[in-house]
């Protein structure tokens, strides 16, 4: 039998669906920079402050946009807008028509998975409360797309 994210559009998903295919990396919550001059995207190693660093998951998950009004609310419509969603992300993925990663938690079985892999930020970011926002530009990594 077939797995729901192989035969399901984004927007065909149910709510509990769309959001077991969030593999935990955190990736998303990193600060970006967007260069003026021609819109590449660089992610930084600086975390939302809402962000536990050790569990990559979003310490007020239901409420983040009341704390964070720019904080991202991924909808299916956004996906297909949101180029700069890390190569690794099982919602780029689905929409795009590729294939899951091995490690992702809906293959294995285990939210761990993510980690284990080194798929994750964990370990490899700080947090926006410990960095000057003059200095995001010096945070720029390379390591998100893996």
């Amino acid at each position: 039998m077939a797995n729901f994210w192989e035969t399901k559009t984004l927007a065909q998903m149910t709510p509990a669906e769309w959001e077991s295919l969030c593999d935990g990396c955190g990736k998303c919550c990193l600060h970006k920079l967007e260069d003026d001059t021609d819109g590449e995207v660089y992610y930084t190693d600086v975390a939302c402050r809402l962000l536990d660093l050790h569990s990559c998951q979003c310490s007020a998950y239901s409420t983040r946009l009341a704390h964070i009004p720019d904080c991202l609310n991924l909808t299916p419509a956004k996906t297909h807008e949101l180029f700069w969603l890390p190569a690794t992300c099982a919602y780029r993925l689905v929409a795009e028509g590729n294939p899951l990663y091995p490690w992702h938690p809906l293959l294995t079985g285990t939210p761990n998975s993510v980690h284990a892999a080194g798929a994750s930020l964990r370990g490899r970011a700080v947090s926006e409360l410990s960095i000057d926002e003059d200095d995001f530009q010096d945070r720029v990594v390379h390591w998100v797309d893996t």
